[in-house]
């Protein structure tokens, strides 16, 4: 274990891997928020199709941090595995950059940010667990403070990158606009790394064991070999839907086995906490669900459906790109994780701080809420365009939802997985929300627009009818988890009482 002198605080260290994810996500979603439309609008992708290839994207998005884990806990070491995955994400977004329609090229860029992503996500979400082990009021609030990191980018990326876009493409061809935005999406990860470069010295105690150890010529070598490999994987699975809904499928069973077999193989003061993170995950699997709608049905939503004037009194404030919508989601996170924080660290003074499973159950209320809002919208549409108001107001209640059920996700398993399968379990986690998003681009699909539907008053009724549903859904997922309360009770309190001993010594290098 490296040792600091003098010691690095917890803040400090959490600012370095905040920062990096920060601009990681920038990114990211930089490229995801145009990423549907550009399959419609500039390859002729159909909707369906464009869903669902953008759902297989999301689901081996999420699904690769499992083996990113793996590589972060036995081979590399956590903080060698994020910084490579930070280099391969710049590359990828790098490969969207060049001017070209041509698809197989898409499905090849999309492959090495899947490959980026699976090594770059469990690493980074694996440091911040490191740094503030055994202490879970601080693990509640630090990582709802790195999920508003999250945001912080993707707020500035999801307005930013739209609008480059938009200004390239009128002054210098429609082709490089497209281009140019993704590439600045390759620039923000430049940024990060910059960045990381000079704050490196505040994690150099904090890691995996093979992070204390010089790197391995033959773990190197097996991991570039194994990384060419999924990307190849990746963009054939991209180009085959029947391919693509077999893994992802296959993945769900596979995750669901490992849980499983895992918790009967488990300490028995281990097993406890392991069925928590099962029920906790499975909720979480529904929530993506919902998630995936932002990228998919709520984003061509706003393409056709929504008025994109923001006014007060009838006149107008400002108007948006349709793609922007989607940032609404980020700032009300970066608006609602701070109050998030101060209320989880009030109540932990007191010794009233409520459980995880409580937060999931108004978790989903509130999304439930949020799917509603959309449908009350068309009941005041003007020519089939809801008002951009109902959508600021669906993605707030829709967006405290998340904060409660995804944001508290990698909470949960840093407070409920034992150290020791902590890498793996993160990527678990992921592939658990993976198998969701492409369930919810099939779901997105049920408000598909046939092309030859260009009227926006008969494509309204269709898109409602699914938030409608969705509404109704939210619902239900809020009496199951309202419903299992006691047991998870129960569970938590097995837990912490498993919990008391002291932590034994093979595990000192992580505190």
């Amino acid at each position: 274990m490296a040792i600091q002198n003098p010691p690095v605080s917890q803040t400090k260290s959490f600012s370095t891997v905040f920062l990096i994810e920060m601009w990681e996500r920038f990114g990211f979603y930089g490229m995801q928020v145009l990423m549907v439309t550009y399959m419609v609008k500039k390859l002729g992708f159909a909707d369906v199709d464009a869903n669902l290839v953008w759902g297989a994207a999301s689901a081996l998005i999420y699904a690769t941090p499992a083996i990113g884990g793996w590589i972060g806990d036995k081979f590399l070491g956590s903080r060698r595995t994020m910084l490579s995955g930070a280099v391969v994400l710049m590359m990828g977004y790098a490969l969207l950059w060049i001017p070209t329609n041509n698809a197989y090229a898409l499905y090849l860029a999309l492959g090495v940010i899947i490959l980026g992503n699976g090594l770059f996500k469990p690493n980074a979400g694996n440091l911040v667990r490191k740094i503030y082990e055994g202490d879970e009021v601080k693990i509640d609030s630090a990582f709802t403070i790195y999920y508003m990191a999250v945001n912080v980018g993707s707020t500035i990326s999801m307005l930013l990158t739209p609008w480059i876009r938009d200004y390239v493409g009128e002054h210098y061809g429609d082709a490089l606009g497209w281009h140019t935005a993704f590439g600045v999406c390759s620039i923000g990860l430049i940024l990060g790394l910059i960045n990381y470069y000079f704050m490196r010295r505040t994690l150099a105690h904090i890691g995996s064991e093979p992070d204390y150890q010089p790197a391995k010529a033959k773990n190197v070598l097996g991991v570039i070999a194994g990384g060419i490999a999924i990307i190849a994987v990746s963009a054939y699975i991209l180009q085959n839907q029947g391919v693509a809904q077999l893994c992802v499928y296959a993945a769900g069973v596979v995750i669901l086995g490992i849980f499983v077999h895992l918790i009967r193989s488990s300490e028995p003061g281990e097993r406890a906490g392991l069925i928590a993170a099962l029920v906790l995950t499975i909720q979480t699997i529904f929530f993506f669900i919902f998630y995936q709608q932002m990228s998919t049905s709520l984003n061509l939503f706003a393409q056709r459906n929504v008025d994109l004037s923001f006014g007060i009194f009838g006149f107008e404030i400002f108007r948006w790109i349709p793609e922007q919508f989607q940032s609404l989601n980020a700032i009300w996170i970066v608006i609602l994780s701070p109050i998030l924080v101060w209320i989880y660290n009030s109540l932990g003074r007191h010794g009233k701080d409520f459980p995880v499973a409580a937060k999931f159950a108004l978790g989903f209320a509130a999304v439930a809420a949020g799917f509603f809002m959309y449908g009350l919208g068309a009941t005041t549409a003007v020519n089939g365009a809801i008002s951009s108001w109902y959508m600021v107001w669906g993605y707030g209640l829709y967006s405290l939802g998340e904060v409660l059920v995804s944001g508290l996700g990698l909470a949960m398993i840093a407070r409920y997985v034992p150290a020791r399968m902590g890498g793996f379990m993160m990527g678990a986690y992921y592939v658990a929300s993976g198998v969701a998003q492409y369930m919810g681009s099939v779901v997105a699909n049920f408000a598909a627009i046939p092309d030859n539907i260009t009227d926006p008053l008969q494509s309204l009724p269709i898109y409602t009818s699914l938030f409608n549903k969705l509404g109704f859904v939210g619902v239900g997922c809020t009496v199951i988890a309202v419903a299992m309360l006691p047991l998870m009770k129960k569970l938590s309190a097995n837990h912490a009482l498993s919990a008391l001993p002291p932590i034994p010594p093979v595990h000192n290098e992580d505190l």
